[in-house]
């Protein structure tokens, strides 16, 4: 993969919502030349709300009012035919219709306008989003969790949370069915888990895979750095 950079970014306070699915049921939902990437014999899909900060391509500053936007995607994890895992979104709410633009025309992601909420007060996470216009995938959600006082820690390199989290890699499908490979650069997550959560969302039916009550993992990260590298065909 590209160790090149073009462009730098900050994703802060995010919470990861995961859910355990049965692998057949994920593998009906990827096209081909994608399959299942497991854990304790499971599929996992995730709702991921957070903020995006200060996107620039390396050339350039941050820009007032496109740089900064909240974005909420859901997704799986995969393994090409070639043998590189990776993140397979599903979808990419964003509440910057330039940002969506871009990132669905030049980097060939399944980005959808949305208007989104996101707030931290302390311990406290709150936030809420619907998608907008008039895209055909419908969806909405809203969550409100309680970050523990558990001291942030990251991931032991064979747990579950390692598995979930330090995701360094993702595809995209142009449409004449190639795919593309994205890699991003930061220090691993500090996390810690969630409790108190209440969560109601229809994203993940959007998607095609409707899961039932609480996740099964809930963790909240106060954030990385992120270099991005170019996409490159696989």
């Amino acid at each position: 993969m590209s160790e090149r950079i073009v462009g730098y970014q900050r994703w802060s306070n995010l919470a990861f919502f995961h859910w355990r699915v049965e692998i057949a049921e994920i593998q009906a939902l990827l096209p081909p030349g994608l399959t299942v990437d497991a854990f304790d014999g499971s599929a996992w899909i995730a709702l991921v709300p957070f903020q995006m900060e200060g996107i620039r391509p390396w050339w350039a500053v941050p820009v007032p009012g496109i740089s900064w936007f909240l974005e909420t995607n859901v997704r799986t994890y995969v393994r090409h035919e070639n043998g590189q895992t990776g993140v397979w979104f599903f979808s990419l709410d964003a509440d910057q219709r330039l940002a969506v633009w871009i990132a669905q025309k030049f980097w060939h992601l399944n980005y959808v306008n949305a208007r989104l909420q996101f707030q931290r007060s302390g311990d406290k996470l709150v936030g809420a989003g619907q998608r907008s216009g008039a895209d055909v995938r419908r969806g909405d959600y809203q969550f409100a969790a309680t970050i523990t006082d558990q001291p942030p820690r990251t991931a032991d390199p064979d747990s579950l949370e390692h598995f979930l989290l330090e995701r360094y890699h993702l595809f995209a499908r142009r449409p004449d069915g190639r795919y593309l490979c994205g890699q991003v650069h930061h220090p691993p997550y500090t996390y810690q888990p969630l409790q108190d959560i209440s969560l109601t969302q229809s994203l993940t039916n959007a998607a095609g895979c409707a899961v039932d009550g609480a996740p099964d993992h809930a963790a909240f990260s106060p954030g990385v750095n992120v270099s991005v590298s170019p996409l490159v065909r696989i």
